[in-house]
């Protein structure tokens, strides 16, 4: 058995990467990880130094984790800017810190990645790897971000701390037509969603819904300036760009989808999502023309329509949001998993964590009488 640390993930052959990842998750795939090295989307710059953790037998890859040293806390959607802030009270560093997440992606994934039915054997290597590696760059902590329940339940076993907290999702009931799960809500969310969508039709807005294949240059060059437009109105750094979507759209074109908004001849808004096998992931919206609902409709109606056309079970839009819950999607607890070298920090941190859960848990309840379906118990998959 051989243990590597590769700085860059093209030093991993693609195709044994991909055949560890499950449902055809789009950001655990080679070419996008990939895609985001090759056009500095992680780099020092952002904060995101790649160190990936590959497991080999006999030359093969058996089993992966996406790591990144960090030195900032950007683009993670976990804030622990409170542990940087009493680590650095106490005179001590808080970064660097390593980070197993897809960068600028709250979506639930794989983290630790082992051939099928070998994940008892591999998950425990996986995880002494990255506490080794954690030891021997004196970084202060391990942020497993978003993980799968399999990669959750073995971290937490293993005496890892745990967050929560709430995102948004939408589950396919089996719909026929957005009628048919319109006829799921009660009626004043239903009466409220067909106006919306009504608004943005009499405006004379058209929508166009594009994958890999059907977008073109100046599709992607529309959306890179949505993208950047929004960033800069709001705080933050657009880390992405057109080299990054132009290369995953070419190399992932059945996982893309791209939807421009029309209006009278010229293209005024942009919402870019990606689909696995099962789940259709919402990341990125922008526009030139501020219009009652359109952004509803571009990034959540238009969603909605195609899981239920290519019968995709789950639909993730992002992070946080409660205005999405009045459009069909549902709280769902997502979880993070934490490792906190220091011992004297790491006693503090697990009461901070447990009160967190409390209060998360707290605001879920809070949040049951304002689900939109006319039989709440029917919102959930699996």
């Amino acid at each position: 058995m051989e243990i590597k640390i590769h700085d860059r993930i093209d030093e991993i052959s693609p195709g044994e990467w991909n055949a560890l990842v499950r449902d055809n998750n789009p950001f655990m795939r080679h070419e996008f990880l990939n895609a985001m090295e090759q056009h500095a989307c992680v780099s020092e710059q952002f904060g995101w130094l790649p160190c990936h953790i590959a497991v080999y037998e006999a030359g093969a890859l058996q089993a992966a984790m996406p790591l990144y040293e960090k030195h900032n806390s950007y683009g993670e959607f976990v804030f622990d800017n409170a542990w940087a802030d009493a680590y650095h009270r106490a005179g001590l560093a808080y970064f660097p810190k390593l980070v197993s997440a897809v960068p600028y992606t709250p979506a639930i994934g794989q983290r630790l990645l082992a051939v099928a039915g070998k994940a008892s054997d591999y998950f425990p290597i996986l995880l002494r790897a990255v506490l080794q590696l954690g030891e021997q760059i004196r970084a202060s902590s391990f942020h497993c971000l978003f993980p799968t329940a399999e990669g959750f339940e073995f971290l937490a076993g293993q005496g890892l701390l745990t967050r929560h907290d709430v995102q948004f999702h939408w589950h396919n009931q089996g719909y026929d037509d957005f009628d048919q799960f319109l006829g799921a809500l009660v009626a004043k969310k239903r009466k409220n969603i067909r106006q919306e969508r009504r608004r943005v039709q009499e405006a004379g807005v058209t929508l166009r819904r594009l994958n890999g294949h059907t977008a073109g240059d100046q599709d992607w060059q529309q959306f890179t300036h949505f993208y950047n437009k929004t960033f800069q109105e709001k705080w933050g750094m657009a880390t992405f760009n057109y080299g990054f979507f132009r290369q995953v759209a070419e190399q992932l074109p059945d996982q893309v989808l791209l939807v421009l908004a029309d209006l009278d001849g010229v293209c005024v808004a942009g919402s870019l999502m990606y689909q696995s096998d099962t789940t259709l992931y919402g990341r990125h919206w922008g526009a030139d023309l501020r219009l009652d609902g359109l952004h509803f409709e571009a990034c959540y109606y238009q969603g909605i329509e195609h899981c239920i056309e290519q019968g995709l079970s789950c639909f993730e839009p992002g992070a946080q949001g409660e205005h999405k819950l009045s459009r069909g999607f549902v709280p769902t607890l997502t979880r993070s998993s934490h490792w906190i070298r220091d011992e004297g920090f790491r006693e503090p941190i697990a009461r901070y964590t447990e009160h967190e859960q409390a209060a998360i848990a707290n605001y879920l309840q809070q949040l049951q009488p304002s689900i939109p379906y006319r039989n709440p118990g029917c919102t959930e998959s699996g």
